[in-house]
């Protein structure tokens, strides 16, 4: 018979990728943890997983119940999430805002899949340039803020939700296309168009141009993502996107993308929450919500274990 435990161990495999590190998350010993695996491939019959192969690769029989697994441990998460309810109740209140001027194609689904699951929670949220969201975060004005530039502030706690590549988008016809990777030398004699908030709030400058002591020809900015990429198709300019926005544009062939040198610019992007309200369960179900819209939908992101 397969238990809960050999599914659970089944996805620590996949998600590690080795003996080793699934154990660790686990808190088994390898050898236990061998065993186990053993006892489950007697009873089925077959091997579930590769011998001595790296990174780990399962079995078709494997991978047949790694389906099972990820269909029973959600049906067991979202029993364990309606006990939670029932328990501590459905009322209270989530207000959000975003530093993250891009994440609102994300944003809205993963809050309709949120308010079906908790009616009760009070939800809102607030955007702009001019708002310091952290700062009231900390004040208790808002409940959660999305953003990718962590402030050591008192009392907040930063959650990661995704690490993704910062990168730069340039004309079809563009010069710089013929590089496979762009130097911030490179955009010495460009237009960067931005969004209007601090340099120092912004990647391209804080991880790219600044450590090199570049300066680019002239900077532009825009609130609107589609208009600084009509912007960039138009050869007005470059700008430095997350890849994950960039993606359907270059789908289209509206523009071309490169990364921000050889290795890429790969920044995190967290939620904020202060550290009283971190373990609510409405708010570790949102962040649940979250993190799995995103690693499941948006093309280019990475997990941030």
């Amino acid at each position: 018979m397969i238990e809960i435990r050999h599914l659970k161990t089944l996805i620590a495999l996949r998600e590690t990728g080795s003996l080793v590190e699934a154990a660790e998350r686990l808190f088994l010993t390898q050898s236990a943890l061998s065993h186990q695996l053993k006892e489950l491939e007697s009873r089925l019959e077959c091997e579930l997983f590769i011998r001595k192969s790296r990174p780990l690769r399962f079995s078709e029989a494997g991978k047949r119940i790694l389906m099972l697994a990820d269909e029973v441990i959600a049906k067991v998460s979202e029993a364990e999430r309606d006990v939670k309810k029932l328990v501590h109740g459905e009322a209270g209140r989530l207000y959000m805002a975003i530093e993250c001027h891009s994440c609102f194609n994300w944003l809205m689904p993963t809050i309709d899949i949120y308010r079906n699951q908790w009616p009760g929670i009070e939800l809102d949220f607030s955007g702009g340039f001019t708002f310091e969201p952290l700062p009231a975060l900390a004040q208790g004005d808002i409940d959660l803020v999305i953003t990718s530039d962590p402030q050591p502030i008192k009392g907040v706690e930063y959650v990661p939700l995704f690490g993704y590549e910062m990168q730069i988008a340039l004309a079809n016809n563009h010069t710089l296309i013929e590089k496979t990777f762009l130097q911030p030398q490179d955009l010495a004699d460009q237009t960067l168009i931005s969004y209007p908030v601090a340099r120092n709030r912004l990647d391209v400058f804080k991880q790219f141009l600044e450590p090199a002591g570049v300066e680019p020809k002239a900077v532009r900015t825009s609130e609107l993502t589609l208009m600084m990429v009509q912007l960039v198709a138009s050869g007005r300019g470059v700008c430095a996107l997350p890849n994950w926005v960039l993606a359907e544009y270059v789908a289209q062939g509206l523009i071309s993308v490169r990364s921000a040198g050889k290795a890429g610019v790969w920044p995190t992007l967290y939620a904020a929450v202060r550290e009283e309200h971190l373990m609510s369960p409405f708010v570790q179900e949102f962040l649940q919500l979250a993190k799995a819209h995103c690693l499941n939908h948006l093309q280019g992101v990475v997990q941030i274990n």
